[in-house]
């Protein structure tokens, strides 16, 4: 704390003001640097700037009565970052790592949706597009505060997670992810859900483009999609746009900044 001075703003992203006087320059929290394995070279990175976002492990895309069982795809795959997510999470936060739900959720209206963005769920124009209630229960298909577009009950969210509504691919697209990572003083991702070739993906490129570094969580994120459509977002993660890691490597590493 600055002697006199009032704080104004995130720790992460902080002034110190009073009547007559606005201190501009940020204080550097002490580096805690973790080291882990990761492809195409292992890492270091500073845990007070990493936050890890999970993207769409939602009832729709997960559980069975969701939109993707309602049109016939087996979410098996889907489930498959539940397990070590559950293990992962909870080491994250006792470490002080920020945990960021993305989750697609559209307004009742669907005001912002455009077509072609309906298209992909409803390309025919017949049967449950976004926002259509889905037969079996009749939620909403991916509407926010619906059944439908919440996380999935295996995966706890608590009350200092932070979260944030999507409606596109990319969860940097007309959401506030972009200022809120920035507010907290992140610079390293680390990117988990599904699908992995889509939303996750399109998230992840996203935040290379905009000067994150991009970490992928292998054993956190999984998609419905063919086999070789996971493969090739590998192997383009690691030859494009950031590192490729699995989650029982960060247990091991941030175990020394639990609290």
């Amino acid at each position: 704390m600055k002697q006199g001075l009032r704080p104004l703003g995130h720790p992460g992203n902080r002034w110190w003001v009073d009547e007559h006087e606005a201190d501009l320059s940020r204080v550097p929290a002490e580096p805690r640097p973790v080291r882990v394995t990761a492809e195409p070279q292992h890492i270091t990175v500073d845990l007070n700037r990493t936050a890890v976002v999970v993207i769409d492990m939602q009832n729709d895309f997960c559980a069975p009565g969701g939109w993707l069982d309602h049109i016939g795809v087996d979410v098996t795959p889907a489930r498959g970052p539940i397990e070590p997510l559950q293990a992962l999470l909870p080491a994250l936060r006792a470490a002080g790592m920020p945990v960021i739900w993305v989750n697609w959720g559209n307004r009742p209206d669907r005001l912002n949706l455009s077509p072609s963005v309906q298209h992909v769920y409803k390309p025919s124009g017949k049967g449950v597009g976004l926002g259509d209630a889905l037969p079996g229960n009749g939620a909403p298909v991916l509407q926010k505060d619906s059944w439908a577009a919440a996380v999935v009950d295996e995966l706890v969210q608590e009350p200092g997670d932070v979260r944030v509504d999507k409606y596109r691919m990319s969860g940097f697209w007309d959401t506030p992810l972009d200022s809120i990572l920035r507010n907290l003083g992140v610079s390293s991702v680390l990117f988990a859900g599904v699908n992995l070739d889509q939303c996750v993906m399109a998230t992840l490129q996203d935040a290379n483009c905009l000067g994150y570094d991009c970490i992928l969580l292998e054993d956190c994120a999984t998609t419905t999609s063919p086999d070789y459509c996971r493969l090739a977002t590998l192997y383009n993660v690691k030859q494009c746009f950031g590192f490729v890691t699995r989650s029982p490597d960060w247990i091991e590493a941030v175990r020394p900044y639990a609290e």
